[in-house]
């Protein structure tokens, strides 16, 4: 259970944040950037936070689940189970938001897949250490 609440929280806000940066790097709003127009940017964040945890709770919980589903197999191992959950994540978003727009390309294709990879592998990491048991080694 922990494994899905970190996702839940972890997974939306880490997203939402890079979606709003990869959108305004692609509109090119960081040509001229001062400190006022980083303040807006956070502003503008914060306001539209409560829409990234609308829209991105359920493929948080999604690649949640997959990793959930990675630990119960014994033989994959954490740092293994990480680089899955991130490429699925990285596919997953930059399929679904990397052709849009007036602009498409192999920076859009990173961009939009960084913002489903990035937070998987956070929550992948996260949830490795504080919601997995500790195994037990069984010598032979």
């Amino acid at each position: 259970m922990k494994r899905y609440l970190i996702f839940g929280a972890i997974g939306p806000f880490v997203g939402g944040f890079l979606m709003l940066f990869a959108t305004t790097l692609t509109s090119g709003y960081w040509i001229d950037t001062n400190w006022t127009e980083i303040g807006k940017f956070l502003g503008a964040f914060f306001k539209t936070l409560q829409y990234s945890y609308l829209f991105g709770i359920v493929p948080a919980l999604m690649v949640g689940a997959i990793d959930d589903i990675l630990y119960h197999v014994k033989r994959i191992a954490p740092v293994v189970r990480l680089l899955i959950v991130a490429a699925i994540g990285f596919v997953a978003a930059s399929l679904l938001y990397g052709s849009r727009g007036p602009d498409t390309g192999v920076l859009q294709f990173v961009l939009y897949g960084a913002v489903g990879m990035v937070p998987a592998m956070l929550s992948s990491w996260l949830a490795h250490k504080y919601a997995d048991e500790p195994q037990t080694v069984h010598s032979t």
